[in-house]
């Protein structure tokens, strides 16, 4: 049985700049990965058909270890759709030698005007069953809000400029 988590937040920050941090990747690695970790890209290359390379790492790797090796999660990305100021979707897939975390995710993000904020929800498809939901719920969650964190600081940023 495959499973769909989803979040979503309310932003103040405006939709453009909102969707631009979806598909830049200096902006991706401040904001993406949870609390706990950091993030680099391998490879990047935002458009659809293309694909993307990210290492997450533990700043304090649980006992069992990350889903691709002792300290982190390593994640093969590819953009099926980029509809600009609306949506971005894309397969995720773990390296992981582990069938637990095997299988391929969709998770769309989309960004639609709330009263001049922006909400940005984000949908997970076919998560793996290796990853609970609370821990998942935990994970989207505190993206979002590095993600409104991060605009915050920009915000403040552009009205310094």
């Amino acid at each position: 049985m495959t499973r769909t988590d989803s979040a979503s937040r309310v932003v103040k920050a405006p939709l453009s700049r909102v969707f631009e941090a979806l598909v830049d990747p200096g902006a991706l690695v401040e904001w993406l990965p949870p609390s706990g970790m950091t993030g680099r890209f391998e490879h990047f290359d935002a458009q659809p058909g293309s694909s993307y390379r990210m290492v997450l790492t533990y700043s304090d790797p649980p006992a069992q270890g990350g889903k691709s090796n002792a300290d982190s999660d390593v994640l093969e990305g590819r953009f099926v759709e980029i509809e600009p100021d609306d949506r971005v979707v894309q397969t995720v897939e773990f390296s992981s030698a582990e069938a637990i975390f095997g299988g391929t995710m969709t998770m769309t993000w989309s960004v639609t005007r709330v009263d001049g904020d922006t909400r940005v929800e984000l949908r997970a498809e076919d998560v793996p069953v290796g990853i609970s939901a609370a821990d998942h719920a935990e994970g989207m969650n505190s993206s979002l809000q590095n993600l409104a964190d991060y605009l915050a600081r920009r915000q403040a940023v552009f009205r310094a400029e």
